[in-house]
């Protein structure tokens, strides 16, 4: 199963929408700026979210976007499957095989369910709260080891780490 960069960038707009949860409407410029997402297009996907229910659009001067379901009930798995579909990894077993030569009659089919299976299982259990605990993780870590690289600077001649 491939993932389209039009859903990526949606995953990272819906990311960034609950980044600032509670905060007011983000306007697209700032979430294209953040996420590095095209506005033109990310106009676009947000309409696409918007008439799905998980965002809402405020105009007037103080008007963007905000997140009307909370980043701990939206999952990855949501946003994928309105986005992209979650499809099947491989061709042969989208509606039960019918155009497959191989129908019924492949070694393979039981473990192209499965890896299907297994995908949207992780994409629907990770949720943006996940997400955004997962990279304050990473910035505390980015943080730490640029400071413990200030504390102790490599000395002339050596190679650096």
């Amino acid at each position: 199963m491939m993932i389209t960069q039009k859903c990526q960038y949606a995953l990272r707009a819906i990311f960034e929408l609950s980044r600032r949860a509670g905060k007011g409407p983000v306007k697209i410029s700032d979430i294209a700026a953040a996420q590095s997402i095209p506005p033109q297009f990310l106009e676009t996907i947000l309409n696409q979210l918007k008439q799905a229910g998980y965002v809402e659009s405020r105009r007037g001067v103080r008007g963007g976007y905000v997140l009307t379901v909370s980043p701990k009930q939206l999952s990855a798995g949501d946003i994928i499957r309105r986005i992209d579909g979650l499809g099947k990894p491989v061709k042969c077993v989208v509606g039960g095989g019918l155009d497959c030569p191989m129908r019924g009659n492949c070694a393979f089919n039981e473990m192209w369910e499965k890896a299907g299976a297994a995908l949207s299982k992780i994409f629907d259990s990770t949720t943006f709260h996940d997400l955004l605990e997962k990279q304050r993780s990473l910035t505390k870590t980015a943080a730490r080891q640029r400071g413990g690289a200030q504390a102790h600077p490599t000395r002339p001649g050596a190679p650096a780490t």
